[in-house]
Order: structure tokens, then C-alpha cells, then sequence
């Protein structure tokens, strides 16, 4: 049977080089990158790039067509400067940080904002837990605002912005696509999509389903996720978009190693498979999305969403079940007044987000007999009756914003705003013992941006921002209580931060684009991971004390000819705790000085891309605490490799691709935690391969 699929694939390469099919619309379509005249909609009023007073990086269709199995982020985001994302053991669980803001969180994302089509993924706490909703096989093309952008979304936004855009429906009534991926350690993916347009409506419908072992024991996952899109335009001056996302997501967690587990970097921690901890992950979000151009000079943006989520995670201690009801909606309006050499653009609006978390825990007890092959993925746990906590937490989050926009001639760009939000958290427990833990904690604050742009031509622009970010507690930080199993932790406060950017960018039709970016963040009251004594398995939250960072952000992209294309993404950073006296001069965790991802892709024989990078990171430190201050991970280097072949058979287009990565079979730490038991230690896969073919019709 294998035999018949290589001479079926053998044939149509023959037949395509044979007769040199001229059908490569789609292909061509994605080759095409003047970023000149792209327009980022992120910063809220929409802007060109070019025109943009601050960093943003933008990750284009051809960037995305080279990801080699769309499954995570990591590979999204690769060459994208200032992020720095783990992701545990090839599936979609992650961690992400922009300039060091959100390193020590577990998972997800905390104080980066990411909008998946005009809808947002985080809690009015503003945490994110997880991407699990974003199918990266159906994106069209991301916005990566990197920076304090509190005055825009709120809480949310202290580190940054991600703004994702996925495809919309074909030109023709209906089209399909059938994706498929597969490779080292039981990876599978399989894709399928029914996609079109009629008259005034665009529609996407794309189910898929996901399974993995990952490269540890005790780190297998799968997923499915149905994802539909529809774009409706009834007039000229309308345009809606409604979207409706379900997942179901399960992953083991193997949690890390301490070094004298490192000799097997395969296996797991000694307690994450008797405790058979895992995550498991069910939601469904229905939202929807517009525009309404209410006059020639007038415009009104809204959306609303509401989301269900049942998660459950068995830890090192408790069985934890949460039920979440979340909703929002947010509406904007916008003036625009002036013409020729000054034009202004002034917007207000306001979000609102509410939430319901119902969550109870019951002790997890080891099982000191299970055992497990890898790549089962039993969800089977021992818990106690005895309820530790049982409650009821409702949050919301109100913002009120404003943005000022200035063009002064076509090249002078001014922009303020600012806002004001109020997030609010109260908690209900429901449990029957004589000390209740019931409580409040609620945040507010004001915060502004002020950016400038100046275009000395379109090969120089310098843009200089100077922004404020507002980080309260998440809910996990909040829930995560050292005095009780239940009840809010009272002695954290919200971090705050104050950013300074200045940078250079450019553009030369498709082949060039740079970007240069120096920033200077100081921060109060960061966020510290710490155990306590009677509860060792768990992990606790804290404010450590105020920061210092500064760092160089730049990104390249240069075609000499058009066939090939080179592609850098490097980041500097130098970020140190400036107080207490205890910690001042010491270096932040898992941040390392220098992040270099570079490809070079080159396209040959009309059909052929062969795609060949390197990753870098030096060397970075685990703890915060004085006692360990001085321990640091050394660094790695990988090179990876893709090829690919598409082709077009009539009304049919097709992709085959190969992917190597860590090429040399390297062995290295890809992440660390500052865990005091010493459990730090995430090891990195070592040499993978991974296949992909892609069908549209």
C-alpha cells in the first residue's frame, strides 16, 4: 500500500514538471509581500504600517505556508522578536512572554491580549490559558504588538497585543481543503474544510483533530476543533462577521526534572504519572463582530461574545474542577475631520467582560501501582471524597477608552490614548467551616500612550512611543491561595510598568522590509512563583519588587532576486531586579540575552521550496531567591530544514512537505521554571521529522 502512495505522488510531480502547469494563483498570491501598504487594525484605529508610532511585527501568509505542522504557536511566531514562548512536549500547551512580562506564569498567557477574529481569548483578569481555539492551519496572517498597551485593551494588554485573522470562504460557492500532517513520536493531524462565497456572504467551515505522544513520557495529547466563520456584507457600509469556536483538548504534564533526572530527559517527574496529572479542556465561544459606517466621516466597531468552558485538572495535590461562563461585548466610534495636509481621527468606546467561575477540589491520591505506556492517555484518577474547596468566584472588568489621531501631511503621525478600568473579583465560599473565605479584590486604574512617526522616505521611518501597563492579579494567582485551599490570595497587588521605545523601519517594495526597535521598560511589583512548606507540590504567587529591562528588537526580510528570501529575527534583552535590596543586580528567570531565529528560503523549478533555519538562545538564569541566584541553564543552537512541493492538477492545488527539526539531534533545556524543589528542568525533543500534504479543490 505504501508503494502505490509514493508512485501516485512520483507521477504527480512528473506530470507537473512535464507540462509546467500555469494555474499558481494561490501560490503567487503568497509570494506577493509589499508590507508598505499593509494596514495594522490592532492599534484599535487602523493605520498603516509603515505610518505605526511603535513595534509591531506582522507574520505574513508566506511566513505561515513554511509552519510546519500548524499546531502551536511556536512555530507561528518564530521570527518574531521580543516573544519568547515554551511549548511543552509538541503539543498546544504553552508558555509566551513579550519582553519578559507573563515569564512566570505555568502556562498560557498573562497580560498579552490576543483577539482570534475581532473576538477576545482573555478573562476580564486578563490571563489567556491557553490557544487551544486557534486552528493555525486556517490563519491568514497575525499582528504582534510588542510594549506596555494598557491604554487600548486594559489589564490585558501590559506586555502586548496579538491579533489573529483567520481565512475567509474562496471565491467560488463552495471549496474544499484537506490537510494532513504527521510525524515523529505519534504525531497526527488531519484537517478538513468547506469554504465559499455567494453574493453578499463569505463562509469557512474546518474541523480538525489532533494526537501526539509527545517526546516524554506522560506527555501525550490530542484535540478536536470545529471552527466556523461567516462574513456578511449588506451593504456598503456594513460588514459582520460571525464566528463560533469548540474545542476539546486533553494533555499529560510531566512537570519538570531536577538535575538528577536529567540522565533519562525522556521521562517524567516521579509524581506526574501516579497522580496522573493532566489537563482536559472543553469550550465552546460564539461571537460576532463589525463595522456600521454610520456617515462618510463616521464609524461604529462592536462586538459580543459569550464562551462556556468545563476544564479540569488533576494536580500534585487536588483534583480541581471549573466550570466557566464568560461574556463580553465592546463598542467603539469614530470621527474623522480635516483633509489634505491635517487630518484627525478621534475614537471612544468602552469593553466589558464578566465571568462565573464555579470550582471545587478533592485531594488527587497517588496511585503507587499505576503505570502507563507512552501514548496512553487514561484519564482515570483516585480522589477523595473530603471537598478543600468549594466556591464561587464572579469577575468583571470595565474599561473606558480614547484615541487621538494626528496626520500631519503624509508624514508626520501622532497618536495619544487613554484609559480607565476597573477590574473587580469576589468570591463565594460554600463550604460549611468555621472560618469563611469569602472575599473581594478589586483593582482600577488609569493608564496612557503617547506614539510619534516621522517618514523621511519609505526606506526611513522613525517611530518613538512612550506607554504604561496595569497587570492585577490573574485568576490563577488569585485562587492560588498559601493560607487556605480556598479563598482568595490577599497579599498580592497589581504589577505596573512604564515603556520607552524608539525605532527605525523600512520599506523597498517586495524586497526589503527592517525593523529596529530599542526599548527601556521599568517595572514595580512583578510577580514571583514560591512554595510553602506544608503544601511542597504547589505553587504560589508574590510580588517581588520593581525591574529594570532594556533590550534591541529587530527583524529583517531581504529578496535580492525572487526565487530567494532571507528572513532574521533577533532580540537582546538585559532585564535585572532593581529591588528589594535582596534581589537587586539579580537577572529575571528564563530570560536569556540573545534570541536569534534566521531562514533562508529558496523556490526552484517553479514548484520546489526548500526552507533552512537555525534557532539560538544563550544562556539564562532559573531562580529568583538569593540562596540560587547564580544558577543559570546554558544555551542551545538547532537547525532545522523543510521542503516542499506543490502542484496544480486542473481545479486542484496540492502541497507535499517534508520537515526536519533539530537536525544534529542536539540535547538541551528548551525552558525552565524556578521550581525550589528543583524540578526545573523541561528537556527539548531531539531529532523529529515530520511530513504534511495539502489538498484544495
Amino acid at each position: 500500500m505504501q508503494t502505490r502512495h509514493y508512485i501516485a505522488v512520483l507521477l504527480i510531480m512528473v506530470f507537473n514538471m512535464a507540462y509546467g502547469q500555469q494555474s499558481e494563483q494561490k501560490q503567487d498570491t503568497i509570494r506577493q509581500e509589499n508590507l508598505s501598504a499593509v494596514v495594522i487594525s490592532a492599534t484599535r484605529l487602523p493605520m498603516p504600517l509603515k505610518y505605526n508610532p511603535g513595534a509591531v511585527s506582522l507574520v505574513t501568509p508566506r511566513v505561515l505556508s513554511y509552519v510546519p505542522r500548524s499546531i502551536a504557536a511556536d512555530e507561528a511566531l518564530r521570527l518574531t522578536p521580543g516573544v519568547r514562548i515554551d511549548n511543552q512536549a509538541n503539543g498546544s500547551r504553552l508558555h509566551m512572554s513579550i519582553r519578559g512580562q507573563g515569564i512566570l506564569s505555568e502556562r498560557g498567557l498573562r497580560g498579552i491580549r490576543v483577539i482570534l477574529d475581532g473576538i477576545p481569548i482573555n478573562d476580564p483578569s486578563g490571563f489567556a490559558p491557553d490557544l487551544y481555539d486557534v486552528d493555525w492551519e486556517t490563519v491568514q496572517h497575525i499582528e504582534v504588538l510588542r510594549g506596555p498597551s494598557a491604554s487600548l485593551y486594559g489589564c490585558s494588554s501590559n506586555a502586548g497585543v496579538i491579533n489573529i485573522v483567520t481565512d475567509n470562504g474562496g471565491e467560488k460557492p463552495v471549496n474544499g481543503t484537506i490537510y494532513s500532517s504527521f510525524g515523529s513520536n505519534g504525531f497526527f493531524k488531519v484537517l478538513g474544510q468547506i469554504d465559499g462565497s455567494k453574493d453578499d456572504m463569505n463562509y469557512r467551515v474546518t474541523f480538525s483533530h489532533l494526537m501526539g505522544n509527545g517526546y516524554r513520557h506522560h506527555t501525550a495529547f490530542w484535540g478536536n476543533n470545529f471552527g466556523e466563520k461567516i462574513n456578511w456584507h449588506p451593504g456598503e457600509k456594513v460588514n459582520i462577521t460571525q464566528v463560533l469556536y469548540v474545542t476539546d483538548y486533553f494533555n499529560q504534564n510531566a512537570e519538570g526534572l531536577n538535575l538528577s533526572q536529567l540522565n533519562d530527559p525522556r521521562q517524567a517527574n516521579p509524581d506526574a504519572i501516579p497522580l496522573n496529572e493532566y489537563q482536559k479542556t472543553r469550550r465552546v465561544t460564539n461571537g460576532v463582530s463589525g463595522q456600521v459606517k454610520v456617515a462618510e466621516n463616521q464609524e461604529i466597531q462592536f462586538s459580543g461574545f459569550l464562551r462556556l468552558t468545563d476544564y479540569k485538572e488533576p494536580g500534585s495535590s487536588a483534583v480541581q474542577y471549573r466550570d466557566f461562563r464568560t461574556s463580553g461585548t465592546s463598542v467603539q466610534y469614530t470621527l474623522t475631520n480635516g483633509k489634505k495636509k491635517i487630518i484627525n481621527h478621534f475614537s471612544v468606546g468602552s469593553d466589558y467582560e464578566y465571568q462565573i467561575i464555579d470550582e471545587y477540589k478533592v485531594p488527587n491520591i497517588k496511585d503507587p501501582n499505576r503505570t502507563e505506556k507512552i501514548g496512553d492517555v487514561s484519564e482515570t484518577v483516585i480522589e477523595d471524597t473530603v471537598l478543600l474547596a468549594n466556591q464561587n468566584v464572579r469577575q468583571y472588568s470595565l474599561g473606558f477608552f480614547a484615541i487621538d489621531r494626528l496626520e500631519l501631511g503624509k508624514k508626520l503621525n501622532a497618536i495619544f490614548s487613554v484609559r480607565y478600568d476597573a477590574m473587580n473579583n469576589k468570591l463565594t465560599d460554600k463550604m460549611n467551616r468555621p472560618v469563611k473565605l469569602s472575599g473581594k479584590a478589586d483593582y482600577q486604574r488609569t493608564t496612557a500612550r503617547v506614539g510619534l512617526n516621522y517618514s523621511f522616505s519609505p526606506l526611513l521611518n522613525i517611530y518613538a512611543n512612550l506607554g504604561q501597563g496595569f497587570l492585577p492579579p490573574t485568576t490563577e494567582e488569585l485562587a492560588n491561595n498559601p493560607a487556605s485551599y480556598g479563598g482568595f490570595n490577599k497579599d498580592l497587588v497589581p504589577a505596573t510598568s512604564l515603556g520607552e521605545e524608539i525605532g527605525f523601519r523600512g520599506f523597498k517594495g517586495d524586497m526589503l522590509y527592517y525593523d529596529l526597535t530599542f526599548f527601556y521598560l521599568n517595572t514595580d511589583h512583578d510577580f514571583y512563583r514560591y512554595r510553602i512548606a506544608d503544601r511542597p507540590l504547589e505553587t504560589f504567587y508574590g510580588n517581588a519588587g520593581s525591574s529594570r529591562r532594556f533590550g534591541v528588537e529587530t527583524s529583517v526580510k531581504y529578496s535580492p532576486v525572487a526565487p530567494l528570501t532571507f528572513r532574521v529575527a533577533y532580540t537582546y534583552s538585559n532585564f535585572k531586579y532593581t529591588s528589594p535590596d535582596s534581589i537587586s543586580g539579580d537577572w529575571l528567570p528564563n530570560s536569556p540575552q540573545h534570541q536569534l531565529y534566521a531562514e533562508i528560503s529558496y523556490r526552484f523549478l517553479k514548484h520546489f521550496t526548500v526552507v533552512v533555519s537555525t534557532e539560538l538562545q544563550s544562556k539564562w538564569y532559573i531562580y529568583t531567591d538569593v540562596v540560587h541566584k547564580d544558577i543559570s541553564q546554558d544555551g542551545f543552537n538547532l537547525y532545522h530544514a523543510r521542503v516542499a512541493y506543490d502542484f496544480t492538477l486542473g481545479h486542484l492545488q496540492g502541497e507535499i512537505s517534508l520537515y526536519g527539526k533539530n537536525l544534529t539531534g542536539k540535547e538541551y533545556i528548551a525552558f525552565t521554571e524556578p521550581d525550589p524543589d528543583g524540578n526545573s528542568y523541561q528537556p527539548g525533543a531531539g531529532r523529529e521529522f515530520f511530513g504534511g500534504i495539502k489538498l484544495r479543490f
